[in-house]
């Protein structure tokens, strides 16, 4: 069906304002997630006992919704935005503390809870409900210094951060740190303030290495290479066997032994398979995502915009960053998924989310200038 830039309907004028290089580049990423999830799941859930295409189907079904939350969230506009991030932020904040008492624990961490029969990890959809209030927090204090909205965005942050240490997830703690120090820098941060948080960082850092022993093993398996690195070094070895084209759909070998070959490690897999150049077409994807994002903001000139699109595609990007960068052993081993390819509904619904944010916040919309009326001097007109 054609659409004419004459018709005023809303899905009309939803096609000829959106960002249509970031739809392609999200609706790409989804087909890819769910090619990969049936070169990636068979082995997992044949080892478990289940039918092949199990974990594949369900990657299906999962992106379903996903695709029609990121449509139906890019219908709104900046204020219906905020107004949905503040009631999202409300509800999994309350969800984050019920994880604390009735979560489900898996491997000592509870970071899921089980709600109509649905596991549902609230981190994830927190972060782009932390990003747009914390958005509008910094827009404000721009707006009005008297304000505190800076010091309301360090409460929010101190407040998250608690309740993720204390699941405990210091993977999504620092992706949530890394994301708010950004766009505090965007406001304007003084020296000050980055010298001391950034102190912050590392003491916290280095607390995380004494107080957990898992953050420990964890770090000094990456820099030694000593103990249990069988999943990462299985990972590395399937993107090493697949060469530069890959050995093709289904000839994997290596991603048959690699536990979490559908979830955190499914790069690995598209390394093996369809080769390096896939894995560089996929870096090239999101990398062209968090670029774009930031070129849109730098020309926005709405403040709460400016922030909140940035906010998500570094998100966006840092998530991405942290996967590939394990899956490719350059960082400690960390359970986080790649955006619209990992396995996971509760993150592929989340990012959906997110992801609608941002086509929602990047729609063409026309400037609001102020119409001022000014009188019009009567023409003198010499006297003949």
């Amino acid at each position: 069906m054609m659409l004419s830039r004459a018709d005023k309907g809303a899905v009309a004028t939803w096609w000829w304002t959106i960002d249509r290089w970031f739809l392609a580049a999200f609706l790409s990423l989804m087909v890819l997630g769910i090619v990969l999830s049936f070169a990636a799941s068979p082995a997992v859930a044949e080892r478990i006992g289940l039918d092949s295409f199990h974990f594949a189907i369900r990657q299906i079904v999962f992106m379903i919704p996903a695709l029609i939350a990121m449509i139906a969230v890019s219908f709104l506009t900046p204020r219906q935005v905020r107004r949905m991030a503040l009631v999202l932020l409300g509800v999994m904040l309350l969800l984050m503390v019920a994880v604390l008492f009735v979560g489900v624990e898996v491997k000592g961490a509870r970071r899921w809870v089980s709600l109509a029969g649905l596991s549902i990890q609230p981190s994830e959809f927190l972060k782009p409900a932390f990003v747009i209030i914390t958005s509008w927090l910094l827009a404000e204090h721009e707006r009005n210094p008297a304000i505190p909205g800076r010091l309301l965005s360090i409460l929010l942050l101190g407040l998250v951060l608690a309740l993720l240490v204390a699941q405990p997830d210091l993977g999504q703690t620092t992706l949530v740190l890394a994301t708010w120090g950004i766009m505090f820098f965007m406001a304007g941060m003084s020296w000050f303030w980055i010298v001391l948080l950034g102190g912050v960082g590392i003491a916290g850092g280095f607390g995380a290495y004494m107080i957990f022993p898992h953050v420990a093993g964890r770090i000094d398996r990456f820099l030694t290479g000593e103990g249990d690195t069988f999943q990462v070094d299985m990972g590395r070895e399937a993107i090493i066997n697949g060469g530069w084209f890959g050995l093709g759909p289904g000839e994997g070998t290596v991603k048959r032994v690699i536990p979490d070959s559908h979830a955190d490690f499914v790069f690995s897999v598209a390394g093996e398979e369809f080769g390096i150049v896939l894995c560089m077409i996929i870096m090239a994807i999101f990398a062209f995502i968090v670029l774009r994002g930031l070129n849109a903001a730098l020309k926005e000139r709405d403040e709460f915009t400016r922030y909140a699109v940035a906010g998500l595609v570094v998100v966006f990007g840092l998530q991405s960053i942290i996967n590939m960068g394990v899956n490719l052993q350059l960082m400690p081993a960390k359970g986080m998924t790649l955006p619209f390819i990992s396995y996971g509904g509760s993150s592929l619904i989340a990012i959906a989310i997110s992801t609608g944010m941002v086509l929602a916040l990047t729609r063409k919309r026309p400037e609001t200038r102020q119409q001022f009326a000014y009188p019009i001097a009567p023409r003198h007109v010499p006297a003949e």
